[in-house]
């Protein structure tokens, strides 16, 4: 047994439609009595090819001790059920976005020690330098015990104020961790669960919230607020509000809850 990271199904979302099982290139996951389960935790590679098929949300990934992956017997089971083998597959970090699940994890070299970073743009635009150092960023994607979040100064970024924002990734990105998500759109109850179990198992050294001047973009305030209470901690938290123009409008440290 190891704490590592595994697919969790919530069975009151899910309806049994299926569509995670081939999106499962291991074969751990079945329908049985009209639900998606992890038919053993042998098979599960943690990297949650399934969640992205799931039209429910069903899925996410989770920390918890769990048996190790082990590819062999994956293999053996996908014999069994006569479905491809692994070394069939692309390998996920060099699939090509179509066929990428996209909250694969991975860690990446952020700055010039990246290959391609830097470069001009496909459409002529200026160079650039990419200062983007984890893999996924959406909020809903993040998974508590991902290595890149430890100990880590944490951006909690609505989309559009990244949009907007020109120097993104010079000001915010710069060796910070960073989660994205829309605060009027996205379900709150979801981002307060997942950003508590973030900060209770990251350590997170600051949070800064980057949004919006729009009064939707506020949701997140509150997002921010019921997760350091429900995470029973002590966390510095900075508020910075970015104009339609791209400009910063405020900055507004917060005090530790």
């Amino acid at each position: 047994m190891a704490r590592r990271e595994i697919i969790e199904i919530d069975e009151e979302k899910c309806t049994g439609c299926g569509d995670c099982i081939m999106a499962c290139d291991e074969g751990a996951l079945e329908i049985i009595d009209g639900k998606a389960k992890v038919v053993n935790d042998v098979y599960c590679d943690g990297l949650g090819a399934c969640i992205a098929d799931c039209p429910e949300d069903a899925l996410k990934i989770v920390v918890r001790d769990a048996v190790e992956y082990d590819e062999e017997k994956a293999e053996e089971r996908l014999k069994s059920l006569g479905r491809p083998s692994l070394k069939s597959h692309v390998h996920k970090e060099d699939a090509l976005a179509c066929g990428c699940p996209g909250s694969d994890a991975m860690e990446l070299k952020s700055g010039s020690s990246n290959p391609g970073h830097g470069k001009r743009g496909a459409i002529g635009t200026q160079p650039v330098q990419s200062e983007l150092n984890h893999w996924p960023i959406k909020l809903k994607l993040l998974a508590p015990g991902m290595h890149f979040l430890q100990g880590k100064d944490m951006v909690l970024m609505a989309e559009c104020a990244g949009v907007a924002y020109p120097d993104l990734h010079s000001e915010f990105l710069n060796g910070r961790a960073i989660a994205i998500g829309c605060p009027k759109f996205d379900d709150h109850e979801e981002d307060v669960e997942k950003l508590t179990d973030i900060i209770k198992e990251s350590n997170l050294n600051s949070l800064s919230i980057v949004q919006m001047e729009v009064p939707c973009c506020n949701g997140y305030m509150v997002v921010v607020e019921k997760a350091i209470q429900n995470a029973g901690v002590k966390l510095d938290v900075t508020r910075v509000v970015v104009g339609r123009g791209g400009e910063i409008v405020s900055v507004t440290p917060l005090a530790a809850a």
